[in-house]
């Protein structure tokens, strides 16, 4: 039963995989990048885990551990966590 109702509360395109990489949030090329920890990721999107999410703006780019820089647009965040999708 709780596996159903995981299942319909669920709005992901593509499960997300648990992952454990550092990451930097690039806000614009002459600001200080936000350190940045990514704890899950899909094809779609990631969470990420920092420090405070005070301050990050609704839009940036993310510069995963390979080098790869991903637009994204946070889709919630609490405190010290945001959920991001990829554009």
């Amino acid at each position: 039963m709780q596996l159903a109702l995981n299942a319909m509360n669920e709005r992901r395109q593509t499960p997300r995989v648990r992952v454990l990489k550092s990451g930097r949030i690039v806000v614009s090329d002459k600001a200080p990048k936000i350190e940045c920890t990514i704890r899950n990721q899909s094809e779609g999107g990631c969470l990420l885990q920092v420090s405070t999410t005070f301050g990050v703006p609704h839009q940036f780019d993310l510069v995963m551990p390979d080098g790869v820089r991903r637009h994204c647009r946070v889709m919630w965040r609490t405190e010290t966590r945001m959920g991001v999708a990829f554009q």
